[in-house]
């Protein structure tokens, strides 16, 4: 702020045209905006507070890894319409006695040139328990409104399960709705094609 206060002063005494004045200061105004918006890039919640919120029944939660062959990362692309970035898949199952509450999974997105983490907790019947956003790293206007998120609880692994379909398009947030909409199809599509049938093992 202090030098916005040296170019009007500067203008004022002359030693700057005032009308260059002002043009500097638009300039460090419009650079003050741009910093602010980057500042709102945060992270909402950590991993482990993430799985205490999505099973707070739970009396225990472990982390699995899964290594997928060739063949099952080509039924996952052909059956979520997404590529697979990687074979690792890490997920978390979380159990109370014998009964499995639920399956969380993680995952990191680029959505215009910024990342972004969700996390999907899916049922063992496939289904969609929840998704939340975990971080957001884009400017806020094109972060979706929690009450978004809540059109993926309970659906499963679909045609309809797009954006503009059973998942509504938000205006200004478009490649956000596509990405988180893509990364889920991903993670249901791995449940299906090689979790739940590890779970049956």
């Amino acid at each position: 702020m202090w030098r916005l206060i040296i170019f009007f002063n500067a203008s004022r005494r002359g030693r700057l045209p005032r009308r260059i004045g002002l043009v500097l200061a638009v300039l460090f105004i419009s650079l003050c905006a741009g910093r602010s918006q980057l500042a709102i890039s945060q992270v909402f919640m950590k991993q482990e507070e993430a799985l205490r919120h999505a099973f707070p029944q739970a009396e225990k939660i472990e982390r699995h890894t899964l290594f997928l062959t060739d063949e099952q990362v080509a039924e996952i692309q052909k059956s979520a319409h997404s590529k697979v970035e990687s074979k690792v898949v890490i997920y978390y199952r979380a159990t109370r006695g014998e009964k499995i509450l639920g399956l969380a999974f993680f995952e990191t997105m680029i959505v215009r040139t910024k990342p972004a983490t969700i996390m999907a907790v899916i049922n063992p019947d496939s289904t969609l328990q929840m998704v939340e956003i975990l971080a957001f790293h884009e400017p806020r206007d094109y972060l979706p409104a929690p009450r978004w998120l809540t059109l993926f609880r309970n659906r499963t692994l679909n045609e309809a399960l797009w954006p503009k379909r059973d998942i509504h398009h938000i205006s200004g947030a478009t490649l956000s709705v596509q990405e988180i909409t893509l990364a889920v199809r991903r993670l249901l599509a791995t449940h299906i094609v090689a979790v739940s049938r590890e779970l049956k093992k």
